[in-house]
């Protein structure tokens, strides 16, 4: 007769009074997994609690204004060379258009 009773039927069965079967091993798993969830909670946490106290930039400001300032030079520089090389190529064609 309990062999068409439901899993939920035979939920009902355990009470104070019944005893389940587990093995060392399985109750050695079980504390190892409960310490290492445990192990990985409380790292999580000082990890997260050093993050909260020390916010360091990736750059300093200081470190930012002297890039932006070479950036800056470097676009100048880059366009007085486009310039010139403008001209050379228009007094090119000049000397080409000339010789015919």
């Amino acid at each position: 007769m309990s062999k068409n009773r439901s899993a939920i039927d035979r939920f009902d069965e355990f009470s104070e009074g019944t005893v389940i079967g587990l093995s060392i091993k399985t109750l050695i798993a079980v504390g190892m997994t409960i310490a290492t969830m445990v192990s990985m909670y409380m790292t999580l946490q000082a990890d997260i609690s050093v993050a909260m106290e020390e916010p360091k930039p990736p750059v300093t400001r200081k470190e930012y204004e002297l890039q932006t300032e070479m950036m800056d030079k470097a676009i100048i520089s880059t366009k007085e060379d486009i310039s010139e090389i403008k001209k050379s190529i228009e007094k090119m064609e000049d000397r080409l258009f000339q010789a015919r």
